[in-house]
């Protein structure tokens, strides 16, 4: 009996301080990546002489902000443009410099779709349903060899959203969701226990996105 008692008091205590612990370290690992960035000569022990914690992140925070209001103006445009045509003319730093902007750019869009709509898709066979967030549309010459509409989604791994499988499909086969992207990356982060209350909201049917005038509409999750 006192077994369990303490089992039980011992659990309600790590369901208090495992999030909170997981929360610290995150943020600490973030502020800690951000500092790294920010060369000796700028900390506050150079500047002031005296340790100020926080003093780095805080610093990089105000470069950001101030290089995204020097960039919205006509002079700071022209200027990222200059720069960025000097990184395309070296080989290797190109490569990856173009990729990278890419993605950020699709991904950190105001306007961008991308990871912008969650969906429900049969990964990784048939009658399995997964979590996945559309990403955009196939293009180029991979969209010219797929016959009807389909779309480009992201279906992350359990616990860890940051790995996952990326697929293009027909997009009658994806079922949009209702639920935001923050409550989808919980359902899949808690492997399905931490459910949405949307998700048991009474629905008919699921509708699929936007198919096409013919295509056939998804398969129900219950069929």
């Amino acid at each position: 009996m006192r077994m369990r008692v303490f089992k039980k008091y011992f659990i309600t205590g790590l369901l208090i301080w495992v999030p909170l612990a997981i929360t610290v370290w995150v943020l600490g690992l973030l502020v800690t990546t951000l500092e790294g960035f920010v060369p000796g000569f700028l900390s506050s022990e150079s500047l002031f002489g005296i340790d100020i914690p926080g003093f780095r992140f805080v610093l990089v925070i105000v470069v950001v902000l101030l290089t995204g209001v020097f960039a919205a103006n006509l002079i700071g445009r022209t200027m990222v443009d200059q720069w960025e045509n000097l990184l395309g003319r070296i080989p290797l730093v190109r490569s990856i410099y173009n990729s990278v902007k890419q993605v950020s750019d699709t991904v950190l869009a105001p306007n961008g779709q991308a990871f912008r709509r969650a969906v429900l898709v049969q990964y990784p066979r048939a009658g399995s349903w997964t979590i996945a967030f559309v990403t955009g549309t196939p293009s180029g010459e991979v969209a010219e060899r797929l016959s009807g509409d389909h779309i480009s989604v992201y279906v992350p791994t359990t616990p860890n959203p940051t790995s996952g499988f990326f697929l293009m499909m027909p997009r009658s086969e994806a079922i949009d969701l209702q639920m935001s992207v923050d409550a989808a990356l919980k359902y899949i982060v808690s492997m399905g226990v931490v459910a949405p209350a949307q998700a048991f909201a009474p629905v008919d049917r699921p509708a699929p996105l936007s198919p096409e005038p013919g295509v056939q509409d998804a398969p129900r999750a219950d069929s």
